[in-house]
C-alpha cells in the first residue's frame, strides 16, 4: 500500500510540473495535466493515505465528547446515580 500511494504521489506531481513546463505549446493538454495531477494527490492519494495511516484507530478517541473534554481539563466524570 505505502508503494502505491508513494507511486500516485510521485505520478501526479510529475503530471504537474509537467503541464507548468508545456504551458505556452498546448494549453489544453497543460491544463488537463495539472488538473489530472491534482486530482491524483488529493482524490485519489490522500484518501489512500488517511485509509493506511488510520487503521486500528478509535475514532471515538479523537472526537470532542464531554467525557474527552473533562480528561483534557484532568477532571473526572462523576457516575450518575440514577436510582
Amino acid at each position: 500500500m505505502k508503494y502505491i500511494i508513494s507511486l500516485i504521489l510521485i505520478a501526479s506531481i510529475t503530471s504537474i510540473v509537467y503541464g507548468f513546463n508545456i504551458s505556452e505549446e498546448d494549453v489544453v493538454l497543460s491544463n488537463k495535466c495539472i488538473g489530472f495531477g491534482t486530482v491524483g494527490i488529493f482524490l485519489v492519494a490522500m484518501p489512500l493515505f488517511l485509509i493506511k495511516v488510520s487503521k486500528g484507530k478509535k475514532m471515538k478517541d479523537y472526537m470532542l465528547t464531554e467525557e474527552n473534554i473533562l480528561k483534557m481539563q484532568g477532571k473526572e466524570k462523576k457516575p450518575t446515580d440514577n436510582q
